[in-house]
């Protein structure tokens, strides 16, 4: 889902459990567009200063607004309603249990806009609303690969087909590593910095292994050999050993992968008969931890060489 199509009628069915939302007017106007992904109190609005009104949020009503319009005679508070819901608006929310009352629900139903109302104090459904939002909107995508979690560290396993990637992830889960995703990675940025990786629902828990069929990871190794969702901290691509001539040997360069923006460390590996790619990989992830804390081994080694260099014989 893009930032551009994310509907009011999405974000009650995917979030209306958690937000405690009740539909009670409007349904006409679910497939209205949420363009912006935070909330809107139209406290000035409701007073009649819309210069800086926000219209394309979701609107949010607590106390404050409710009992500012019952001071205002019936017909002031009719036209002030009625102003606010012509704005296009993409749904309401009266939180505290507050009732809209026939002002309200007749509004909505003259202008198909959506009305809800939810148990949560204003402040609790605004922080619930905004994270819920923001995930909504962050930028999404997809990977071909498996995600393992070693030790802290995300790493997407890459390679053409039958070069070893289910082999190498089982060898990874009986070292105690954690599955994220097998075959696809699905893609969302966070915070607009980490780009996290997850499964598609309804291959979660489950891997396909070539001359085995489908297995159940959670039921084989446990629950703790699941992992609902990960940064990416590092991409490995498996590569047969004829192909990967330009191989770097000391790791002094480090490649890189831009995903969602994102600059993502990547590795080549070479694979051959004989070579442990479970421990290859476990290795390369490790590497990554030792980086990510400031310390990089190639480096380290090339200081020592320049300062036995620059020693006179």
């Amino acid at each position: 889902m893009s930032a551009t199509n994310l509907t009011v009628e999405q974000f009650y069915t995917r979030h209306a459990i958690e937000l405690g939302l009740q539909l009670v007017a409007g349904a006409a106007g679910l497939k209205r567009i949420i363009r912006e992904p935070t909330v809107n109190r139209p406290g000035l609005a409701l007073a009649g200063f819309k210069r800086y009104f926000a219209p394309k949020r979701v609107q949010v009503v607590g106390n404050v607004e409710t009992a500012y319009l019952r001071s205002l005679d019936t017909e002031v508070q009719r036209g002030r309603v009625d102003e606010l819901f012509k704005h296009h608006i993409p749904c309401m929310v009266l939180c505290r249990d507050l009732k809209p009352g026939r002002l309200f629900i007749e509004a909505a139903e003259r202008h198909d806009v959506p009305l809800f109302t939810t148990g949560l104090i204003t402040m609790k459904f605004i922080s619930r609303a905004t994270l819920a939002l923001e995930n909504l909107f962050a930028p999404r995508g997809q990977l071909h690969g498996c995600m393992v979690d070693i030790q802290g560290i995300g790493v997407v396993i890459q390679g053409v087909s039958g070069i070893g990637k289910s082999e190498a992830v089982l060898g990874l889960l009986e070292r105690g590593h954690s599955l994220v995703a097998d075959d696809v990675v699905l893609l969302r940025l966070e915070d607009g910095l980490d780009v996290m990786g997850t499964s598609k629902d309804i291959g979660r828990n489950l891997m396909e292994v070539r001359g085995i069929g489908i297995i159940d990871v959670a039921a084989m190794f446990g629950v703790g050999a699941i992992r609902h969702e990960k940064s990416i901290n590092l991409l490995i691509t498996l590569q047969h050993w004829d192909d990967s001539a330009e191989v770097d040997r000391l790791g002094l360069e480090q490649a890189t992968t831009e995903l969602l923006g994102q600059q993502i460390p990547r590795m080549t590996i070479p694979v051959r008969p004989g070579r442990d790619l479970a421990n290859l990989i476990e290795i390369a992830a490790l590497q990554t931890k030792l980086k990510l804390s400031g310390y990089n081994a190639a480096e380290s080694f090339t200081a020592r060489l320049a300062a036995k260099m620059a020693k006179p014989l």
